[in-house]
């Protein structure tokens, strides 16, 4: 039996889909239901009872899952000795993150990571943020970078940098030449925001409600660059991480207003599933991670 057959049955047993262990692992569904059927075979007994909906380790299923649980983690301790022997930093590395992060955030951070070590692969996918805690959890991914970390039983959460919150409107919007602002002139503001499960809208909405401030919200979406596109066509304004809209600063398609006074924030951490063995390339990526930030320009008056 190779070691590739059991993880990719603890994929499908953690990720409860023979479609994404198949992402997992670079093969197709009918590869992963070919494994799946050779292990039933070699043990002459069923291991994952498929439902409509789900799929359920067997008794035979769930002892088999534990055992090559506890072997993958020891083979992959020891290739994490056996490059530190060598003196390489080499393997995969899965990262699941939101798309503002991935987007804006992570590819600095990406780019010097693979400058420093090319015989590295990062896999970087974007999901909700409730989706990345159950991956981190369940060992889909390695890592998950989330806004507004919250402590879950099983994670360990690591800070990793914070992000300048900015009001954003088109140019041609009433607000666009104020040099600050504050919360309670965006009472009864038309409001593009990000869909009500999504950390960010949370907080937003906990700054709004703190000041009195009632906005119309006339748009919500789940992801950055869409809400982005309303308000540069004057649908309404909105708020967001000063570095996710560096670039349309530059082209003068949006306008940034800082918050007067201290401002506010958004918070970025690291999740990682507790007790789980780091690898090399694990450890020297969330060094990168955890080194000084890129410094951000501050938003000028007026600027865009």
């Amino acid at each position: 039996m190779q070691i590739e057959t059991l993880k990719v049955f603890c994929d499908v047993i953690e990720t409860q889909s023979f479609s994404k262990a198949a992402s997992l692992n670079y093969i197709s569904q009918s590869a992963v239901s070919q494994q799946i059927r050779a292990l039933e075979e070699k043990y002459g007994r069923r291991l994952i009872e498929r439902g409509k909906r789900s799929l359920v380790p067997t008794q035979a299923g769930q002892a088999l899952f534990e055992g090559a649980r506890d072997i993958l983690e020891r083979f992959r301790s020891m290739e994490n000795h056996l490059q530190v022997l060598s003196n390489s930093i080499a393997g995969d590395l899965r990262v699941a993150t939101v798309y503002s992060v991935g987007l804006h955030e992570l590819p600095p951070y990406l780019k010097d990571f693979l400058r420093r070590y090319p015989a590295a692969r990062i896999h970087l996918e974007y999901s909700r943020a409730n989706r990345i805690y159950d991956d981190v959890a369940s060992g889909s991914v390695d890592l998950g970078i989330v806004a507004y970390p919250v402590k879950r039983s099983g994670l360990e959460v690591l800070p990793f940098r914070e992000d300048r919150l900015v009001v954003i409107c088109a140019p041609e919007h009433r607000l666009a030449g104020l040099t600050e602002i504050r919360v309670e002139t965006l009472d009864r503001e038309r409001f593009i925001a990000f869909d009500k499960d999504v950390p960010t809208r949370r907080a937003v909405d906990r700054i709004l409600r703190a000041h009195n401030a009632t906005v119309e919200v006339v748009m919500e979406f789940d992801n950055i660059e869409t809400i982005k596109r309303a308000v540069e066509i004057d649908a309404g304004i909105s708020v967001v991480p000063q570095v996710t809209v560096s670039s349309e600063m530059k082209t003068a398609t949006l306008c940034a207003i800082p918050f007067s006074g201290k401002g506010y924030s958004r918070q970025l951490g690291i999740l990682l599933r507790r007790g789980r063995a780091r690898t090399q390339v694990m450890d020297r990526f969330l060094a990168l991670l955890q080194e000084a930030p890129p410094v951000l320009e501050p938003v000028a008056a007026g600027t865009v």
